[in-house]
C-alpha cells in the first residue's frame, strides 16, 4: 500500500539527514518509527475513546467484585 505523507520541514530534514548518514532509505525509518509506536498509539487512543464512551453513557464498567461474583470466583483473590 502506498501512502502520501506531508512532513514538517524540520522533520523532513532530520529524516533526510539520517537516511543519508546511514545509507538507509527515508521509507525504512518511517516504517521503523510506525512499527515501534503503533502499539502505544493504539493503547492510548483506544483507551481515550473507551473513557469518552463511559463518560457519555455509551459503555458501562464492571467492578472486580461484580466480575468475580458473575464468574463464581468471589473470595478467591489473594492480596499479599
Amino acid at each position: 500500500m502506498s501512502v502520501s505523507l506531508r512532513l514538517p520541514e524540520d522533520l523532513s530534514q532530520r529524516l533526510s539527514s539520517l537516511a543519508a548518514q546511514t545509507g538507509r532509505s527515508k521509507t525504512f525509518y518511517m516504517l521503523e518509527a510506525i512499527k515501534q509506536h503503533i502499539d502505544e498509539l493504539e493503547d492510548l487512543y483506544l483507551a481515550e475513546q473507551r473513557l469518552l464512551d463511559v463518560r457519555a453513557g455509551r459503555s458501562k464498567t464492571h467492578s472486580l467484585d461484580d466480575v468475580e461474583r458473575s464468574l463464581g470466583l468471589e473470595g478467591t483473590t489473594e492480596v499479599k
